[in-house]
């Protein structure tokens, strides 16, 4: 599949706290976008993916955007890893003859609706183990299973509060520079950080990302159709998924530090793409908590188990270093939408379309990486067709 796919559409809804929209408004709004986008129309559209956690049915999209001739359609359940995973659905539709134009919404009302702190969450069909055994007991949400992997990277490597803060202020000083973002001139400092509400040892609020209302949608097509259409091309180079040997709860894992589902599935995906991390020019990382930024940097190889956190620390990550980390503020500033929202800042990077000051100088390739579930992985490879 190297190379034989494109993302020719993409679209996206400001990021709010608070809504009178249906999450499927939201999804419909960002799909409607991604169609526009592209160039094309609403009956182009042959395959649509909707996204698990929504909650949302094919038959929604069907009804409302009037699609009378639908080919396929299909569900991945990975978690926050479900929007890469279904990429690759839908660039194996396109290049089994399946499907021509495949839609692929994401996104929630996540303080209005969807809510995770409120328990309010589309509940993932492979959580029953959770419920039984672990949330009576009192670990009842992401932030705590989280905290406990996090908690044990600082135990092995020396990981510290402070370093978790540079990865925070990163993504809100690229917030600030991204008029979408919802964090945007809302500026933050190590004091600020270090200050806020301790959550669940090790984060306190600004480690969590943000419980935002928003949804985005990408369109993928073949790549010599999308060379026939009005934007710039971005090509799917190479695409990975991963799945965790202990996928019902997170203290099973072998080892809480390392985020095995992410090296994995990001092996997978330069291996397609007949790449090495050193060739990456942006790396957006859909981050539940800052610590991820860190253990995710070290599963893909940017540098050794334990050495993250010193990495960010200084300032590797900054649009001007070498490893650009979530330019767009990621989930942490700018919004969360299950991940699609990362995926749309790459495309639009490798594009040029986004404000000067958040640039990133000749960027050609972008690395694209989602967390799901407990430590499943998926990875994305894109690049700017020449």
């Amino acid at each position: 599949m190297r190379g034989a796919c494109a993302i020719v559409g993409v679209g996206d809804t400001p990021f709010t706290r608070g809504t009178d929209k249906s999450t499927l408004e939201l999804h419909l709004e960002a799909s409607l976008q991604a169609i526009s986008d592209a160039g094309v129309e609403p009956a182009d559209i042959d395959a649509v993916l909707p996204s698990s956690l929504a909650g949302l049915a094919v038959e929604d999209f069907i009804a409302c955007l009037g699609l009378t001739d639908l080919a396929y359609s299909a569900t991945t359940h990975m978690g926050g890893s479900s929007l890469i995973a279904s990429v690759q659905t839908a660039c194996m539709a396109v290049t089994s003859g399946v499907a021509t134009c495949v839609l692929v919404p994401a996104g929630r009302r996540g303080f209005s609706g969807e809510r995770i702190s409120t328990g309010n969450a589309v509940r993932h069909p492979a959580a029953h183990a959770m419920h039984e055994f672990e949330i009576p007991l009192g670990n009842v949400g992401a932030p705590q299973w989280f905290a406990q992997a996090a908690q044990r990277h600082m135990h092995q490597y020396g990981t510290t509060s402070e370093q978790l803060a540079h990865v925070a202020m990163n993504s809100r000083r690229n917030a600030n520079l991204n008029p979408h973002a919802y964090m945007h001139g809302r500026p933050m400092t190590l004091e600020d950080h270090q200050s806020s509400p301790m959550i669940t040892t090790p984060f306190r609020m600004l480690d969590c990302s943000l419980e935002t209302d928003g949804a985005g949608a990408l369109l993928v097509t073949s790549v010599e159709r999308a060379r026939q259409l009005r934007r710039p091309v971005v090509t799917i180079a190479g695409v990975g998924q991963s799945h965790s040997s202990t996928p019902l709860s997170l203290t099973e894992s072998p080892d809480m530090a390392v985020v095995q589902g992410v090296r994995t599935a990001a092996k997978r995906a330069l291996d397609m793409a007949e790449a090495s991390v050193t060739e990456m020019d942006l790396f957006n990382i859909h981050e539940g908590f800052s610590w991820y930024v860190i253990a995710a940097l070290e599963a893909l190889g940017v540098v050794p188990p334990g050495e993250g956190g010193p990495y960010v620390q200084d300032g590797n990550i900054a649009l001007e270093g070498p490893t650009p980390v979530n330019p767009h503020g990621g989930a942490l500033s700018e919004g969360h939408a299950s991940g699609v929202n990362h995926v749309i800042e790459a495309v639009r990077q490798l594009r040029r379309e986004v404000e000067p000051a958040r640039q990133i100088v000749d960027v050609e390739s972008a690395l694209v990486v989602n967390e799901g579930g407990f430590f499943d992985g998926a990875a994305l490879v894109l690049r700017r067709d020449r």
